[in-house]
């Protein structure tokens, strides 16, 4: 291994020690409105990543994300709570996920067959569907009122404010706790997708979104992949649900509808199609905006405060009109999303540091041989 080579990884593991240490400060400085941000931000990043994988690598269409975001909420809150089989906590996360993931195999027949817009459409079915089921289960659902979040529990450390907390003179409660948990979600999602992009199966989606014909004729399995790329997407969609109703407490069928879809597709066009860091940086986007501005709607002009007169516009819909326009900035001006404009903002910036050498006196280089002399062939 050169030292090139070696310096760059030594710097790689410093910035990622660096990053990894200052993401574990927040819950001692910052309150619980902050950290609810972070944890929304971090659960619709899970999410974010695997319709990246399907949508940005794979070159599926999905508008069914929430669908599978609602399996893996509820399946967590039935399988650990009451009425239902009342698992351990621990269990039923991975449980859920495995739920999801079977449910994405359930569908993974239509969309190893299907693309483009018409599977768009076959997945949106889901939604209208998943919703009715939300609301006429009752028994598992709860219906229209929702379900109450079992906290989750690993060896006896409980996420929730019931048992006293306190962390280097800081009280934690179940915002600080959840923190973390969120983190290590987080960072498991971040390498297995970088991971698998990476992998012999990464490069194999890769070569689907190019050219389907091309991806065959190297001996590509077209519907397998398709197939398992669905899944995969699922299982982290089903992921993102299970963070999402723990940092909720309470889960309702009005959140998993088509909104939420769309809320994921813009997530992923303004991070980068195809991308774990631009998915991340675009769910952090789309899932904070409306929060901050729903704090500081009387300090922002044309934004009325929750709740007040008829024919305002209200922050969550002025956030959207933000992210609309930023959506349709993008598709004009960076069709890679915000980490496209961040990678060439990187490359300029490193060109700039890097010195052009120019040396002292300029030696001037040898005249090219002179061709032989041809002999003249005489003619006959």
């Amino acid at each position: 291994m050169s030292d090139r080579i070696r310096a760059l990884l030594t710097r790689r593991r410093a910035t990622l020690l660096t990053v990894a240490v200052l993401l574990c400060l927040p819950p001692f400085y910052l309150d619980a409105f902050w950290l609810r941000i972070g944890l929304f931000s971090m659960a619709a990043a899970i999410g974010a990543i695997g319709l990246a994988l399907l949508s940005g690598t794979a070159g599926q269409l999905s508008l069914g994300h929430a669908f599978f975001l609602a399996v893996g909420a509820y399946g967590y809150t039935w399988l650990a709570g009451d009425p239902g089989p009342g698992m351990p906590t621990a269990l039923a996360v991975p449980l859920a996920v495995l739920m999801a993931g079977l449910a994405g195999g359930l569908f993974s027949p239509v969309a190893g067959r299907v693309k483009g817009i018409y599977l768009g459409i076959a997945t949106l079915a889901l939604v209208f569907l998943g919703h009715h089921v939300l609301l006429t289960a009752e028994s598992v659902t709860g219906g229209f009122n929702g379900r109450s979040v079992p906290p989750l529990s690993l060896g006896g450390f409980t996420f929730d404010a019931d048992r006293e907390l306190t962390v280097l003179g800081v009280p934690f409660g179940a915002e600080e706790r959840l923190w973390f948990l969120g983190l290590a979600l987080f960072a498991l999602t971040w390498f297995t997708a970088r991971g698998l992009l990476r992998s012999r199966p990464g490069r194999a989606l890769a070569a689907l979104r190019d050219s389907e014909t091309a991806a065959a004729v190297m001996g590509v399995d077209v519907a397998r992949h398709r197939s398992a790329a669905f899944v995969v997407s699922s299982m982290y969609a089903g992921l993102a649900g299970v963070l999402l109703a723990l940092a909720f407490r309470r889960v309702v069928p009005d959140y998993f509808g088509l909104v939420l879809s769309v809320d994921y597709l813009a997530m992923i066009v303004i991070g980068g199609l195809g991308s774990v860091a631009g998915a991340t940086a675009g769910a952090v986007f789309v899932t904070a905006l409306p929060l901050l501005m729903t704090r500081y709607a009387d300090q922002l002009p044309l934004v009325a405060a929750p709740g007040s007169a008829e024919g305002a516009v209200g922050p969550t819909e002025a956030a959207r009109y933000l992210y609309g326009a930023a959506i349709v900035l993008v598709l004009l001006y960076a069709p890679d999303g915000l980490h496209g404009l961040a990678r060439r903002a990187r490359d300029r910036l490193r060109r700039r540091r890097t010195p052009t050498t120019v040396p002292d006196t300029a030696v001037p280089s040898p005249p090219p041989p002179a061709a032989a002399a041809r002999p003249k062939e005489h003619t006959p």
